[in-house]
């Protein structure tokens, strides 16, 4: 078979047969592959191909209607939305009653230390829910998870504002937060099962948004207070939203669990050779002819059960997450949100409302959830931001070929390195030395700005460079983020009563937070030497087993 150029490549399409009519929208080809590097796709473009930003598509989707890749993109929104609502739920409720802990020492008649624990115990049981619920949504499916998920998160809202005792409280916090915990996991899980490579920086960058904004729960409380009405009224609200929250979650959110085939590919290159003498490589992707399923009608969407996952390995999969905290790229996001929480939603929130109320400021304590104010102006200003890693790491592509690195997307972070730590030091010294309030939400406006990135693109970094084994690395991130955060919270204010504001928040926890945020530079230079290590290590033998359990990668 002559050729001008040295390989050619012949590609032959599924034979499609379908005794009904055509489906409604044209399905999605590509034949994008990971390298033998998890984290290298080759996304160069095959005649035939969709592309996105002139590169196949990748995951590969399947010939089907039902494939969560083939969705339309509304569904795909729906869902997005839905996910990043529950998520946004999920951490105001958890944050909000941050502003009562004076009160619930009052009225439980406890010290302000140990009412404290009211936000940092939920905090851990937070992250840890994600051990049992992850490997759950894997055996039975990630939407009766969800419904029965937000089933616990209502029932725990309703005994919180029915609470008489601190303990009736303390255990009320625990179950929502332990039900609500799992959408840590679930939106960037459903990322993963619904949108393409070169749409998922993005996605996740909205979910981010909404788990940010989840900060405001402070602030929403305060107004309560600030309008005379009790801690209970903060529940109540919370409440009705997550009742209207799961009432749409059962009609939008649609099983997500699916089993993609990989097309097979033989190599016919033996015998070819082209006008030059050289042999040329001629790939045939051979698949068999077979009939387009219909999709599914929208009653049979909105079925719950019947998704038993024998091949899921439940216990298993809880095991083998804690060693994900051997590979670099997921300690470092865990570190990353561990940190940050620490200090954005534990140490600002802990901090301001005992400061801004004493003199010489003596704000009401009514006023003491506007520090809340400042993360939300933070976010904002980073949203519109939210694109740039896929379209950078979308440019870089391009320039190599269409071979895809997952460090691609990471040069966005180099601005604001170290905007963060700078936003701590501030905070701490203006504690320290009563400077003007101002000083307080200029700090927390640049964490928050800088934190945004860091949450954002780290997670979609560590997604891109082991996508085959995302839900154990989701357990081993919340587990991780949750503990760092509850060590960081569960004695902060004894730490800053013996040690200073200045030496603990400026000193102690702005070098963590940059130490922890040059480590960009470490991942932009030796990133994929690390993957490639990773790869052939002892550890890479014992993750390769979960790789089956992956049906939508």
């Amino acid at each position: 078979m002559a050729s001008d150029t040295p390989e050619r490549h012949l590609v032959h399409r599924y034979a499609f047969v379908s005794r009904e009519m055509p489906p409604a929208r044209i399905l999605l080809h590509s034949h994008a592959h990971e390298e033998d590097i998890p984290g290298t796709v080759n996304l160069k473009a095959l005649e035939g191909d969709d592309t996105a930003y002139g590169q196949a598509l990748f995951p590969v989707p399947a010939e089907d209607p039902n494939d969560p890749l083939q969705w339309a993109n509304s569904k795909k929104i729906g869902i997005l939305i839905v996910v990043s609502a529950y998520s946004f739920l999920g951490n105001s409720a958890l944050l909000g009653p941050a502003v009562y802990i004076v009160n619930f020492a009052m009225d439980f008649n406890v010290d302000v230390n140990k009412a404290s624990g009211i936000v940092s115990y939920p905090n851990l049981a937070y992250g840890f829910g994600s051990l049992l619920l992850v490997p759950l949504y894997h055996k039975i499916g990630r939407r009766a998870v969800m419904l029965g998920s937000l089933v616990f998160y209502c029932a725990g809202l309703i005994g919180c504002s029915q609470a008489t005792s601190f303990g009736n409280l303390m255990a009320a916090r625990v179950i929502h937060a332990f039900g609500s915990g799992v959408c840590e996991a679930l939106p960037v899980q459903l990322v993963n099962d619904i949108f393409f490579l070169h749409e998922r920086g993005k996605r996740i960058g909205y979910y981010t948004i909404a788990f940010c904004f989840g900060a405001l729960g402070p602030l929403l409380a305060g107004y309560m207070l600030n309008g005379g009405y009790s801690w209970r009224l903060f529940f109540y609200v919370e409440i009705a939203f997550a009742l209207a929250l799961l009432i749409t979650a059962f009609f939008v959110v649609e099983e997500t669990t699916y089993h993609r085939e990989a097309p097979q590919s033989q190599d016919l290159s033996g015998g070819h050779s082209n006008s030059d003498g050289e042999k040329a490589s001629i790939t045939v992707v051979e698949r068999p002819e077979r009939i387009i399923p219909k999709r599914k009608t929208f009653l049979q969407t909105l079925v719950f059960w019947g998704i038993w996952e024998k091949d899921s390995e439940f216990f298993m999969m809880m095991a083998r997450s804690f060693t994900y905290f051997l590979v670099p790229h997921v300690l470092w996001v865990i570190t990353t949100y561990g940190i940050n929480i620490g200090l954005g939603a534990l140490t600002f929130n802990f901090i301001f409302p005992i400061k801004i109320t004493q003199p010489p400021y003596n704000w009401s304590q009514l006023n003491s959830g506007l520090i809340s104010l400042g993360s939300l102006i933070g976010y904002a200003l980073a949203l519109p931001f939210t694109a740039t890693s896929d379209m950078l790491a979308a440019r870089l592509t391009r320039r190599n070929d269409g071979i895809r690195e997952s460090e691609m997307r990471l040069g966005v972070m180099l601005p604001v390195m170290l905007i963060g730590p700078a936003g701590l030091v501030i905070f701490g010294f203006a504690a320290e030395r009563d400077l003007h309030w101002i000083a307080y939400f200029a700090a927390v406006v640049t964490t928050a700005f800088s934190s945004y990135f860091y949450f954002t693109f780290a997670l979609a970094y560590a997604i891109d460079s082991y996508a085959a084994n995302t839900s154990e690395m989701l357990i081993a991130m919340n587990l991780g983020k949750q503990a760092i955060s509850f060590g960081m919270g569960i004695d902060l204010l004894d730490w800053v009563t013996e040690n200073g504001y200045a030496v603990m928040i400026a000193g102690v926890f702005g070098s963590l937070l940059l130490v922890n945020n040059l480590a960009l530079i470490v991942f932009m230079i030796w990133g994929k030497r690390i993957r490639i290590f990773m790869a052939r290590s002892w550890l890479a033998k014992v993750h390769k087993r979960s790789i089956k359990q992956v049906m939508t990668h």
